[in-house]
């Protein structure tokens, strides 16, 4: 018997929304088994802390806790330097020029290596110097420096903005944030936007070639958080991060910790992986400890896949 024409069409049509379907669901397996997601699950389980993930590597995702605002602390200084290299490039500025840091603005009580080293006096120094201390040091008054140098805490949330990341929200500088420890759950962001961001930054040529170059050593001469993400790599192996951490509530919760930064893998591959900690009550070495096992369970699911 023969079979009607538009029968047989729909027969193929089927066919093929079959085979592309089933095409679809065999990448997302392939994709997710390139990491291992159960090792993660089982690092992060029962920790009495939020805990968000997010991981981009050959623009596949892997995330986990996305759905929360974590308190940045100063890996916000990534977004800071962003902005500012942004509009030094735009105003012709060279990394070299000089500026003059008065006094009133190094605050005594913050984290300030640069105020250590020249204490109460006007600091004369170079706008490369000023980026390479909030980056590679995390210094808090030339992270502030640089906010009032864009124009404020504002002008930064609405650059970012305007790259296309979302899922995330400033409005603190980082003396805002030591005058009142609970204005830091007002720099937030998801693990995702921050992976995005760094993603786009690294991929996207936002910045021109000298800037980026200069704010890619910058992020891989980090000297803070050796004992988060980086502690779960190999030696030899290149990591571009930028780290924040916060003190303790009254309560004894602490607010945030974050490491977000560029896996350099031995094949010429990067991948780029984000662990933010919220309201944390385990301890210290606890918080780090599940970062660092965190980086070194992705790290050998991509070399081993």
């Amino acid at each position: 018997m023969d079979i009607p024409v538009f029968l047989l069409i729909i027969y193929t049509t089927m066919k093929r929304y079959i085979l592309i379907t089933s095409l679809i669901l065999l990448n997302i397996t392939i994709a997710l088994s390139q990491i291992n997601t159960k090792d993660i699950e089982k690092i992060i389980e029962n920790k009495k802390a939020t805990i968000g993930i997010a991981i981009i590597h050959k623009d596949k995702v892997y995330t986990t806790g996305n759905n929360n605002k974590y308190p940045l602390m100063s890996a916000f200084k990534f977004h800071v330097s962003v902005t500012a290299l942004k509009k030094m490039e735009k105003e012709n500025i060279a990394l070299n020029s000089m500026v003059c840091i008065p006094k009133e603005k190094m605050h005594t009580n913050t984290y300030s290596p640069l105020r250590d080293k020249y204490p109460n006096q006007d600091i004369h120094i170079s706008y490369k110097e000023i980026i390479e201390y909030t980056v590679s040091i995390s210094d808090n008054n030339t992270c502030d420096f640089l906010i009032d140098f864009v124009g404020g805490v504002d002008k930064v949330n609405s650059y970012i903005k305007s790259l296309g990341i979302d899922g995330f929200s400033f409005s603190e500088t980082e003396d805002d944030m030591h005058k009142n420890i609970i204005n830091s759950y007002k720099n937030w962001s998801t693990p995702l936007s921050m992976a995005q961001l760094i993603k786009k930054v690294y991929t996207e040529n936002i910045l021109s070639d000298e800037y980026f170059s200069f704010l890619e050593k910058a992020m891989i001469e980090t000297s803070s958080g050796a004992d988060k993400l980086k502690a779960g790599l190999p030696e030899n192996v290149k990591f571009g991060h930028k780290t924040g951490h916060s003190d303790r509530r009254p309560d004894g919760v602490q607010i945030g910790e974050a490491d977000a930064g560029v896996i350099y893998l031995p094949n010429g591959e990067k991948c780029y992986l984000v662990v933010f900690i919220k309201d944390s009550k385990e301890h210290d070495k606890d918080n780090t400890k599940i970062m660092s096992d965190i980086a070194n369970t992705v790290y050998n699911s991509i070399i081993k896949k």
